[in-house]
């Protein structure tokens, strides 16, 4: 069963128009979301969510429409998104207690497991705490309520190198069992070349490609230089794409 089904998503705004996006994501899958600064990957994220309304399209998590079931929907995912921040001179410990309110799976155990995890004093304030902190923070609310399918915008963006991998080690596991599914939108390519079994590339608004990773990869091979050996990186396949404005 896919996790996440999504057909013909699109929004319109003055200026930028996010056009048919189609792409879906089976259980125990994680998919990166690539493509550059504007290029639509948020606002994909945001109209899955129905945080913006798509002006057209379909959604469906776990077998269901989104729109119709969307309370119990949200009950079995963990958003992290971009941008969303906390009041500055709250402590971990009352974000938390406020937070859990809305899940009915809320598990504490797994709640402290995480803040030890991340290193995470429930005692500090929001304010005393660096930008890679922020995210271990939410991606802890994240995983405490047992969500059958994460959204992350961004998820390794400030983290040290060490705490990335870490991060991404952890993605893994979590997938493991074939229970949980990942999506998430980042620039570091080289994170998802470790992690993700999945690529959905949006490009000016419109969906370029979605495949498994190494047929993806594959597909953009044509891009190598005359006599150039050794397999583009995902880094060099996004730079030649938007440098050539390749299209499909």
């Amino acid at each position: 069963m896919n996790v996440l089904a999504v057909e013909g998503l699109t929004k319109r705004y003055p200026n930028f128009v996010l056009e048919n996006i189609t792409f879906s994501i089976p259980k125990g899958r994680i998919m990166g979301l690539i493509g550059k600064n504007g290029a639509g990957k948020s606002t994909t994220l945001k109209a899955m969510l129905n945080l913006v309304r798509p002006d057209e399209g379909s959604i469906q998590m776990f077998g269901k429409d989104f729109k119709e079931n969307e309370e119990n929907c949200k009950q079995n995912i963990g958003v992290v998104l971009g941008g969303i921040d906390f009041y500055n001179h709250k402590k971990i410990a009352q974000i938390t207690d406020s937070t859990k309110r809305f899940y009915k799976n809320w598990d504490e155990a797994a709640y402290q497991k995480y803040l030890q995890t991340f290193s995470l004093d429930p005692q500090k304030k929001v304010k005393e705490l660096s930008t890679g902190m922020k995210v271990k923070y939410m991606i802890a609310l994240a995983l405490s309520h047992h969500a059958k399918f994460l959204i992350l915008d961004e998820p390794t963006s400030g983290l040290d190198p060490v705490s990335r991998d870490d991060l991404l080690g952890l993605f893994r596991q979590l997938v493991r069992d074939g229970e949980r599914s990942i999506l998430f939108s980042t620039h570091i390519t080289s994170d998802l070349e470790k992690c993700a079994d999945d690529i959905t590339y949006i490009k000016g608004g419109k969906l370029l490609r979605s495949a498994e990773k190494n047929a993806f990869i594959e597909s953009f091979q044509h891009l190598k230089e005359p006599g150039e050996t050794g397999e583009l990186t995902l880094e060099e396949i996004m730079i030649r794409t938007e440098r050539s404005h390749y299209d499909i």
